[in-house]
């Protein structure tokens, strides 16, 4: 089966019932943890403060359960926690939201107890992050530009 452009389904949204679309988004949600993860944010979360927050908790929450017996499971962990604040920045679309979770993620990277400086992969991962906000933040305004980049001069 063939799935239809966006522009179709949202023709023929247009002629169901509004019940039609709750039990449409009610089993689209129990197909993938991520749609029922993405209409949970936009159903739940009203303010970008509260969704950065538990974001970054539950980022700072993985880098406490992080193996340190060897670079392999450090470097597999931090990948997976890079997944996870990608699929968040994904829900929320806005460069601030981005800014702000990757410079959490920098923070927690650089406060690890194990030296990230000693392994290859962890350094670019550091890297690739710096050079993700530095494109989210050519995405707004000057006066937020400044700030971001004198906080994002701490991380390099």
């Amino acid at each position: 089966m063939k799935a239809a452009s966006i522009t179709e389904i949202k023709k023929e949204l247009k002629h169901h019932s509004q019940q039609q679309l709750i039990n449409y988004c009610l089993t689209l949600s129990k197909f993938k943890k991520e749609n029922k993860e993405l209409l949970t944010y936009l159903l739940f979360e009203t303010g970008e403060e509260s969704f950065i927050t538990s974001v970054n908790n539950e980022v700072s929450e993985q880098f406490k359960t992080i193996n340190t017996n060897s670079y392999y499971y450090i470097k597999k962990s931090v990948r997976k926690i890079v997944r996870n604040i990608k699929k968040h920045i994904r829900y929320s679309k806005k460069p601030a939201t981005e800014i702000e979770l990757l410079l959490h993620f920098l923070g927690e990277l650089k406060n690890m107890k194990v030296v990230y400086h000693n392994n290859t992969s962890l350094i670019n991962i550091y890297d690739r992050q710096i050079i993700l906000i530095k494109k989210a933040i050519s995405k707004l305004h000057e006066d937020l530009q400044y700030d971001y980049n004198l906080e994002l001069e701490r991380y390099l």
